[in-house]
């Protein structure tokens, strides 16, 4: 490997940091990860610690370009990460002054509702595509300035800056000389205006947020900054960032108006990629960007569900229903229905569309012939019918009609996840041979950045298909199955609001 032909992606998620190394062909030729703890201080609150996201980047990489023949060969290193989580650290030592807010912390929930309340949510949403929601950082940002003792002094000085993960780890890499973000990510700030392609002073006066703490924001192929040689014994460009779901985008080769990718890790993130023009959703589903390249938007409408592989964790470990998330498979064919038992696996709100942050979880239709497989299955059978919620929703708000699924993600090992989804959706469900797409979307924006790719469209004959779903339920079955979620899902709203 003497030619620069690799590249390094770092995909540091909301369970686990990783490191993959790319040929030049998009081959995955190494991995290494790092599994990553979450802290839940009171209900409702999710944290992580931000030196510990670092120290596990680093560690990750150092693990893979242990070679110095691999170092050599690095010719960028890209970076996709969990949006939302907010961090902010002091310029001078790098030191967090607060641990990561993580996306799924709901402690601003009230602050939103005021907010709400006031009339500003068309403001925030024509400039941004967002709603209001604990999800987002802004509210994030302003809870910590306002939490912890001297922040909001110190950031209007100009001594403190903010950062989603791809900004912290980036500040890092580069021994803190560059502070930037690109903008898919600061697109999930509801600070960043992605008509106008600034941060916003009108939303910056609304959250009361000083601009001083900002990053630069960058297209997702951007030179963004060179590594520290200290790190890994030479300089390496960092060419490419991206939200790990705009990356997912890329890496399934997503780039015509229509196409629809749908990621399966903790939660499911569906985006359907609707082209260069701003389209507000008209069912409360989001408008963010697809990717930004050389100064041109596209755009994708986007459904977020909170919870997906998480449910299953839960069972696993929460339940004990088993040791293996992979039995969860065997368990839901070991019964031939899930017995009239429903999952809504609200245990952090429910998303897109329904955006309810106050409601929690619940398994209804149970019975004394219920038995854990079956609550399994109702677990499972739930991704199904969350997606098929968001493509109802996605396919009026676009005016397009997706012919196919591409799907992604922990969760999509599971085969009869899969068929059940084939299946609700009415569509085939492809699953690609390289799994990585979200790594492979931060590996695909590097590339571009130093030449190894002339365009987008170049990688897409380097997309290979591994499996397809084909739906073969009959119509009257999906409906019914479908109009019991709903029914499910219309009890927890009615009962979370007497």
């Amino acid at each position: 490997m003497a030619d620069r032909s690799v590249i390094l992606a770092i995909d540091q998620g909301t369970t686990s940091t990783r490191a993959i190394l790319f040929s030049k062909n998009l081959e995955v030729l190494a991995v290494r990860q790092k599994e990553l703890k979450s802290h839940y201080p009171h209900k409702g609150w999710v944290e992580q610690n931000p030196e510990t996201i670092w120290q596990d980047t680093l560690q990750v990489c150092r693990a893979i370009l242990e070679h110095d023949d691999i170092v050599g060969s690095v010719a960028a290193i890209g970076i996709t990460n969990q949006r939302e989580t907010t961090i902010l650290w002091d310029r001078k030592t790098g030191k967090p002054v607060y641990p990561a807010i993580v996306w799924q912390d709901r402690r601003t929930g009230v602050s939103c509702e005021r907010l709400k309340a006031q009339g500003c949510e068309p403001l925030v949403t024509a400039r941004t595509g967002l709603l209001f929601d604990p999800y987002f950082s802004a509210t994030k940002i302003a809870w910590i300035l306002d939490n912890v003792e001297g922040a909001r002094f110190r950031a209007m000085r100009g001594e403190l800056a903010f950062g989603t993960v791809d900004c912290y780890l980036l500040w890092h890499l580069t021994g803190g000389k560059a502070h930037a973000t690109d903008a898919t990510n600061a697109a999930r700030t509801s600070l960043f205006n992605i008509v106008e392609q600034r941060w916003d002073t009108d939303l910056l006066a609304l959250f009361n947020i000083p601009e001083a703490i900002l990053p630069e924001v960058h297209d997702n192929a951007a030179r963004f900054g060179m590594t520290d040689p200290i790190l890994f014994d030479r300089e390496i460009p960092v060419g490419g960032m991206a939200g790990d779901q705009h990356a997912a985008l890329i890496g399934q080769r997503c780039f015509q108006p229509g196409m629809v990718k749908s990621t399966y890790g903790t939660g499911c993130f569906t985006l359907m990629n609707i082209g260069s023009s701003f389209k507000s959703s008209q069912h409360r589903l989001l408008t963010t960007p697809a990717y930004c390249l050389n100064g041109k938007m596209t755009y994708a409408i986007e459904g977020s569900i909170f919870i997906a592989g998480a449910a299953i964790q839960w069972l696993r470990d929460g339940l004990e229903f088993f040791r293996d998330a992979a039995a969860s498979e065997a368990l839901a064919n070991s019964v031939s229905d899930s017995n009239e038992v429903y999952f809504v696996p609200a245990f952090t709100g429910l998303g897109a569309p329904y955006w309810r942050p106050d409601v929690r979880g619940m398994i209804s239709g149970l019975s004394r012939d219920t038995t854990r497989a079956h609550i399994v299955r109702a677990a499972l059978e739930a991704q199904g019918y969350q997606t098929l919620d968001l493509m109802v929703a996605m396919e009026q708000d676009s005016d397009h009609q997706a012919a196919v699924i591409r799907v992604d993600g922990g969760l999509v090992a599971n085969r009869f996840m899969c068929q059940f989804l084939a299946d609700m959706l009415n569509k085939p469900i492809e699953v690609p041979k390289t799994t990585e797409a979200t790594a492979l979307g931060a590996a695909i924006l590097a590339g571009l950045t130093v030449g190894l790719f002339a365009d987008l469209e170049t990688t897409e004959s380097y997309w290979q298909r591994s499996e397809v779903y084909i739906p073969v339920m009959e119509k009257i079955e999906r409906e019914r199955l479908y109009a019991g979620w709903k029914a499910a899902v219309r009890s927890l709203l009615y009962n979370s609001k007497n």
